[in-house]
């Protein structure tokens, strides 16, 4: 899985990491809190405060808008499994009062591979232009095209996808938990550190290629928990070869077969947006296109957008993101509050 991401999108991921020096690369910059004076009680309902325990992040990145990119090694209490995470808030969380009591909707943004020490939505800037998923999701929000998404950013493999291994962001028996990892620990790292919304309405995926799939499986499989998803150039159906003789575990994580239970139970609603270049590999293509016209109906929403000259890597899927990113944000619950 992930071939095309690991010789196009980490080739992009890896020397942008060098040059901003983040981990391996350093040891990590000054301590960040995101704290704010005088937010102890929630806004509404639906706003869950930090509950803690603080997490020990340190700057990795000033933006020009005065926010941070910041960085803290997570040791996941229900997974067992030690890795990075980024971190990002919006300027109207960190900066403007009239925020200072509201949750925020999150969104898990997934690297495709090899993704085991590094994150290019961090801090990767992305074609001529220089785009970054920060500065992108500032601008849509300012247009009233996005939700101001909290970005959680984690390492998405426990090793480098190399050799034809890598864990399909699943709970492979005998291999790190990488699905609880990214559905549970990572969650509560930012239900810890941020002001969040208590329901699934808040919270959303975003990944490229193996990043993809692993955002596809998310929402399908824990429905209760997350709502939305943009998959750009995903694998459909898991492939490791580490599953194996674990069959029963595979077709529980094979997102065809997630999306037949949800279709068939009736719900919860989930929406997903596809992203896929026209010259990606025709295979890419047409899976996408058969899942969308299999599974996607009853509560599996799905929306295709076809990129005109695209190709497999993160430059493409960024520049053309906002359309996707507003049709999920559509189905996020949340208000800007009045003046």
């Amino acid at each position: 899985m992930g071939v095309a991401s690991v010789a196009v999108l980490g080739l992009i991921a890896w020397p942008v990491m060098s040059h901003f020096g983040i981990p391996p690369f350093t040891g990590g910059g000054d301590p960040v809190s995101y704290d704010r004076a005088g937010a102890s009680k929630a806004a509404d309902s639906e706003t869950l405060m930090p509950t803690g325990p603080r997490a020990d992040f340190t700057s990795v990145k000033t933006l020009s808008d005065g926010t941070k990119v910041s960085v803290v090694t997570l040791e996941g209490k229900k997974s067992g499994f030690k890795g990075k995470v980024w971190v990002w808030a919006p300027k109207e969380y960190t900066q403007d009062p009239k925020f200072a009591s509201r949750g925020f909707p999150v969104m898990i943004a997934l690297p495709g591979g090899p993704g085991n020490d590094s994150n290019y939505w961090s801090v990767g800037e992305f074609g001529k232009d220089k785009l970054s998923l920060e500065k992108s999701v500032s601008k849509w929000y300012q247009e009233g095209k996005s939700k101001p998404f909290l970005l959680a950013m984690p390492i998405l493999n426990p090793g480098p996808d190399d050799k034809g291994i890598y864990w399909d962001a699943s709970d492979i028996p005998g291999q790190p938990k990488m699905g609880t990892w990214l559905t549970e620990d990572v969650p509560d790292l930012m239900k810890a550190n941020f002001r969040t919304i208590k329901s699934r309405d808040g919270w959303s995926y975003m990944g490229s290629s193996t990043g993809g799939f692993a955002s596809l499986k998310a929402v399908l499989k824990h429905p209760d928990k997350f709502k939305t998803a943009i998959a750009n150039g995903p694998d459909i159906v898991p492939d490791s070869p580490l599953w194996r003789g674990h069959g029963k575990e595979k077709r529980e994580n094979n997102p065809e077969a997630l999306a037949k239970q949800l279709v068939a139970t009736k719900g919860p609603d989930v929406y997903i947006a596809f992203q896929v270049g026209t010259k990606e590999h025709a295979s890419t293509i047409n899976a996408i296109k058969k899942f969308m016209a299999t599974y996607g109906k009853g509560p599996v929403h799905t929306k295709l957008w076809e990129i005109p000259g695209g190709t497999h890597n993160g430059a493409t899927y960024l520049s053309n993101m906002q359309s996707p990113t507003q049709w999920i944000s559509e189905h996020i619950k949340w208000q800007t509050p009045r003046p």
